[in-house]
């Protein structure tokens, strides 16, 4: 099977557990993108620091269009609030502007240990808080929404998530939302948030050399086109499949699921042989 078609299959495969994932649990889907699109350029012959800015300005571009699709479903449901959304997507978007800035700075090793360390902390935060069945105080306050939108976003920039990894969390274990009302609005926030992202990592990355074919800044074309044709679709399937599932059983997979990307990240399971 030649190469380029197998590089082309994983990033058709990839697009499509995005959107679910993105659709089901309010999450941008980065934590899935950025790894896989940052192994297989490697393997394309990138090296590792090209290779993650280019993976994280490429996933912002991929969430886009996936989470405006999933937030239309979860719209539909009556599950996006829209006073949170406006609140906590403003100053993601100034967030996202920064995040992405500061990681067009700094080595691909590091922006890849970070990127893993969130995974894992914020995955035992979810799975721990999984069996609790305590309703607790809404806290909707404006300062409160736009200093975790502005941190949400600052992770989406610098790691190329879309921030529902922060933002899913925060709202459920913090904030008292509940679970279905946090991705909900954690998807539409996502679209405005991957906006700032964008911005930042095309302008930044339009003057770099060696960037590979069809690339605009730190966005690849050929691959954002190859992972959003099932990616979008998809979202509007987990978006309905959300509702459908017990709040436990999507935190207790949103976390396990957070645990073993991190794990790919660090190189886990290379180091215990698992061809994983």
């Amino acid at each position: 099977m030649e190469p380029f078609f197998i590089y082309v299959l994983i990033l058709l495969v990839t697009g499509a557990l995005v959107g679910l994932a993105t659709g089901l649990l309010g999450v941008g889907g980065g934590f899935i993108l950025v790894p896989i699109q940052f192994f297989l350029l490697q393997y394309m012959g990138l090296g590792p620091d090209l290779a993650m800015r280019i993976s994280l300005g490429t996933s912002l571009a991929v969430i886009l269009p996936t989470a405006l699709s999933g937030a239309y479903g979860h719209y539909s449901n009556k599950s996006v609030l829209f006073r949170p959304t406006l609140y906590l997507g403003s100053s993601g978007f100034v967030g996202a502007l920064l995040g992405a800035y500061v990681a067009s700075q700094l080595p691909g090793d590091i922006l890849k240990m970070l990127f893993a360390i969130l995974l894992l902390f914020v995955s035992f935060q979810f799975i721990t808080s999984s069996g609790s069945e305590k309703k607790k105080k809404k806290v909707s306050d404006v300062y409160h929404l736009i200093f975790w939108g502005f941190i949400a976003g600052l992770c989406s920039g610098l790691l190329g998530i879309g921030g529902g990894v922060v933002m899913v969390p925060v709202m459920v274990i913090l904030l008292g939302f509940g679970m279905l009302e946090a991705v909900g609005t954690s998807t539409a926030v996502i679209v405005i948030i991957s906006i700032g992202g964008i911005i930042s990592y095309v302008f930044h990355g339009l003057n770099v050399s060696n960037l590979p074919p069809y690339s605009w800044g730190y966005v690849n074309l050929l691959q954002f086109a190859a992972l959003i044709v099932f990616s979008i679709p998809m979202a509007r399937i987990g978006s309905h499949y959300a509702h459908r599932l017990p709040e436990k059983q999507l935190k207790l997979i949103f976390g396990l699921l957070l645990i073993f990307m991190a794990l790919k990240m660090i190189g886990v399971f290379e180091i215990l042989g698992i061809p994983l």
